[in-house]
């Protein structure tokens, strides 16, 4: 719906405010800034904070990087919801809006859709479930002390007065809102939003329905090659189940007791079924970056044996999407006196909304993420047979239903009624407001029920979906004191499924955990036929006594980088869509060289390797593109850049720049001429041969101007680790239908050679665009930008934030090094521009030696307040690769500190 005048007008009158504010004209402009300020966290002095037992230290260094110290363990987590409230709460309020699917009610009829699909999956319902019946009393009570210490804080700032920029901002354009209490479900749903954007393979099943309208399963397997085994390797060397239960294949043992295809009509989905499904997928806010594929993390753990210091180091960068405030919080939680009721002595990064820490050490362990990428997602067709009926094995049966009224800031409520199969999956391809026949162009198989006017629908059957225990697992590995405690939380870890790497002063492991699915029939790569009974998940998923785990290999290190965890012997089938391993691949032969040449490896070393920016694929492709004969001097000059190149991806680099030119180019007429629509990025046009009839490859044919329609930021090919397999397997055939293309005459060219002549010439005319046509001055960094963007005012057309505004509150652009399969992960859409879409979202090395020797850096800072000093200041760190000393100790604290504020009891 078109936005009305007043909400125009209050568009200007935001401008003219935050002009107002920042350039500080006349008295206005003082006025301004002194309410900004007024929104800054009292980091000195004392204030009184209900329901506390005793008064809380709340210690932070130069960043604002606070350190919690109380007498008990609810004391720490209600002054942890203060804190975080001080600090972030406009970020809280708006990603609990997400979760909750009520953006709408902050920000008016633009986000309608995206609550409506979050209400469809239900996250809420989910979360309010989970702590209802799943988590411990001693969790529920933890997060009722969060949810305490946040509404104490609220109870400062009623209706958000002088709480942020932001509500000041809101409240031109919604002066209706006012904050509501914060609760235990709040922090539970956020876990939600982690699973979603951690979720597998959900996009590369959509894009091999979309690709099966143009091409057959030989060729879409050539797009989604196998894995890689034997050059990439494992996470762990394959071992046994017996009995569900898993044996590593190295022979080590835990140190106590264990813890206790699709058939033609999946294949067939047309453009009509599953670009409105891609659209909705689209439109989800990307407060963790866009999730499936491309969403990636490093980590790395050596045992002390192979260490300068002689105890195990831990490094860990998770790949997320970038933005500000930033996506992490670092904080120490700690318990002054250790005891049966207060366990808590933790430092790390979490996330602003959740008590505890996610990721980072306490006095006896340290762990690290990386996405496992397990499939556990599936999508099912649905035959609709009436408005609460579908079909399966020939019967109707009756979808469970439910309304949900969607609130609407300057507008009129919204009604969606929420259809749910029998297995719990929710039928997401439902419009918004009203029932739509979405399957109405879909193709029947030859075994298919007749679609008939309805059409089929899309339901989603997800592991989130399901209550699980995993906030449990947060505090678990909190309070953790040896592997067998790590264990042990683990198992409780239901979603997102991710790699865990374990230390202690003695030991180094791994553990796989997560709520991984068993089927019936199919692999869940391509939408399944959900009129077949077959075709449904098991009752119980895989057990976790028969995930993989790894306790001191005896290579003495482990890596996780999203590559395979186990080889196609492994008992259970875990996904079919993993990286592809050129991460890991790189980690593990930098460790090997390391200890090969030093013999031992340094903390220095570990934060080294994190910024390890080689292009692998270069190494392949360079030469080739080396023996071609340029007759062009304009070309040629270019070419030359890659004579002596190094691989490495530096920001400054010339050569970098042109080959990342050449990979684009390359990508693009390879494959992106030949894909549809519906996966190639909005507004890029091309010139394309489409055939008549594509079912049959001799038809005849004609080239056509074809212009995508997805999001840039997920239209392929995205250049990203799956492509560097798909070429990588495709240069050994140099006659592949792949290489031939059409070029900038209009005319069909065939053959690898011609294909890389092309790319290079593409490339040296697209970067004299961008950087001029002297290659001397040409550098990675110019193209290759980060700019941090103020996310949850969300985009200029559906924000109450104009450009102008976020123009304001971003900051950068930012000129990065690496790229999308280097170590340092800058990854960037090939299909799409140069720009950095997702990054190390933060960094850290832990020292099991000295923990006050260990590092940590954020991409942003820890203050969620735009003009706040700690808003930003640890980016410029990050960008240099630098990392700031992580004290731990109460020591190491109280010597760092610069500000301390007591909160005493109210």
């Amino acid at each position: 719906m078109p936005r009305s005048k007043k909400f125009r007008r209050a568009r200007l009158i935001v401008i003219v405010l935050v002009v107002l504010l920042v350039a500080g004209v006349g008295y206005g402009g003082y006025r301004g800034v002194t309410a900004v300020r007024a929104s800054f966290p009292e980091v000195d002095g004392s204030v009184k904070v209900a329901g506390l037992s005793a008064p809380v230290d709340v210690k932070r260094d130069a960043n604002g990087i606070p350190q919690l110290y109380a007498d008990t363990a609810e004391d720490l987590f209600r002054a942890q919801g203060y804190v975080q409230a001080q600090d972030r709460f406009w970020e809280m309020d708006v990603r609990r809006h997400i979760t909750a699917g009520r953006l709408s009610e902050m920000f008016g009829d633009g986000q309608v859709d995206t609550d409506a699909f979050i209400r469809t999956m239900g996250w809420r319902q989910v979360a309010q479930k989970e702590f209802d019946t799943k988590l411990s009393p001693e969790t529920k009570k933890y997060l009722q002390a969060y949810s305490d210490g946040v509404n104490a804080w609220l109870a400062e700032h009623p209706g958000g007065e002088k709480a942020s920029l932001e509500y000041a901002l809101l409240g031109v354009v919604n002066s209706g809102y006012k904050p509501e209490q914060w609760t235990p479900v709040d922090s539970v749903a956020w876990l939600k939003a982690m699973a979603w954007n951690l979720s597998g393979n959900l996009q590369e099943e959509v894009d091999r329905s979309l690709l099966a309208q143009d091409f057959g399963p030989d060729k879409i397997a050539e797009l989604y090659p196998e894995y890689p085994y034997s050059r990439n390797g494992t996470i762990v060397k394959t071992g046994t189940v017996s009995g569900d239960t898993y044996r590593p294949a190295d022979g080590s043992t835990p140190s106590g007791a264990a813890p206790g295809s699709a058939t033609a009509q999946g294949a067939a989905t047309t453009k009509a079924l599953m670009q409105g499904l891609t659209d909705r997928i689209d439109a989800m806010p990307q407060l963790l970056g866009r999730p499936g594929q491309g969403i990636g993390s490093n980590s790395w753990v050596v045992a002390g044996s192979h260490t300068t210091t002689g105890k195990p180091l831990l490094a860990n960068d998770p790949h997320l999407g970038p933005g500000l405030p930033s996506v992490w919080y670092q904080m120490g939680l700690h318990c002054r006196t250790a005891s049966p009721a207060c366990q808590f002595d933790v430092s790390g990064f979490t996330f602003a909304g959740m008590p505890g820490v996610v990721i980072g050490h306490n006095k006896d362990i340290a762990w690290g993420f990386t996405n496992l990428g397990a499939d556990v997602t599936d999508l099912y067709l649905e035959k609709v047979t009436g408005p609460d009926t579908y079909q399966v094995d020939g019967k109707d049966v009756k979808f469970d239903l439910r309304k949900e009224t969607i609130k609407v800031a300057g507008g009129e409520d919204r009604t969606i009624t929420v259809r749910t199969t029998q297995t719990g999956a929710p039928l997401i391809s439902d419009q918004s407001t009203e029932q739509q026949n979405v399957g109405r162009y879909a193709p029947n198989g030859s075994s298919a029920p007749d679609r008939g006017t309805g059409g089929y629908g899309v339901a989603l059957q997800w592991t989130a979906l399901s209550p699980g225990k995993t906030m449990d697992a947060v505090f678990e590995l909190d309070r953790a004191r040896n592997w067998d405690d790590f264990r042990s939380a683990a198992k409780d870890f239901a979603v997102p499924a991710q790699n865990l790497i374990y230390a202690d002063a003695k030991n180094i492991g791994y553990q796989a955990p997560g709520v991984i699915p068993v089927r019936g029939k199919g692999d869940g790569s391509m939408p399944a036929p959900g009129w077949d009974p077959t075709y449904q998940w098991k009752p119980d998923p895989v057990p976790f006594t028969a995930l993989p785990w790894s306790l001191n290999p005896s290579s003495g290190y482990i890596v996780t980088a999203n590559q395979a965890v186990v080889d196609q012997g492994y008992k259970y089938s875990l996904t079919k869509d993993w990286e592809y391993g050129t991460r890991a691949k790189e980690i593990t032969d930098q460790i090997e060289g390391l200890l090969k040449n030093n013999g031992k490896i340094s903390p220095d070393d570990m934060q080294n390797l994190q910024l390890d920016n080689t292009s692998i694929m270069a190494k392949t492709l360079v030469p080739l593109l080396l023996k071609q004969q340029i007759d062009d001097p304009y070309v040629r000059e270019a070419q030359d850049l890659l004579k002596d190149w190094n691989y490495h991806q530096d920001a400054d680099s010339a050569a970098a720049a042109y080959y990342n030119g050449v990979w684009r180019n390359l990508l693009g007429l390879a494959f992106g001429q030949k894909f549809p629509a519906d996966i190639r990025a909005k507004d890029n046009c091309l010139l394309v041969r489409q055939q008549d009839d594509p079912t049959k490859p001799d038809s005849s044919s004609r080239i056509v101007t074809q212009c995508g329609t997805r999001d840039p930021g997920k239209a392929q090919p995205d250049g990203g680790d799956r492509w560097t397999e798909v070429v990588r397997a495709q240069l050994d055939k140099p006659d592949s239908s792949w290489w031939t293309y059409i070029d900038s005459q209009h005319k069909e060219q065939k053959g690898l050679d011609n294909l890389l002549k092309e790319a290079m010439k593409n490339a040296r005319q697209d970067l004299t665009s961008l950087l001029g046509k002297d290659v001397s001055t040409w550098s990675w960094g110019r193209l290759h930008k980060l700019e941090l963007r103020e996310q949850t005012l969300g985009t200029d057309d559906s924000s109450i934030a104009s450009g102008v505004v976020h123009k304001l509150l971003n900051r950068g652009p930012y000129r990065l090094s690496g790229g999308s399969a280097a170590v340092d992960a800058a990854g960037w859409n090939a299909a799409a521009g140069y720009q950095v879409d997702w990054i190390p979202s933060m960094r850290m090395v832990v020292d099991l030696n000295d923990l006050d020797s260990s590092r940590w850096v954020n991409v942003g800072g820890a203050s969620g307040h735009a003009f706040n000093d700690n808003y930003n200041d640890q980016t410029d760190l990050w960008l240099k690769g630098k990392l700031l000393t992580w004290a731990f100790t109460p020591d190491a604290v109280e010597k760092a500190t610069k500000h301390k504020l007591v909160l005493a009891t109210g």
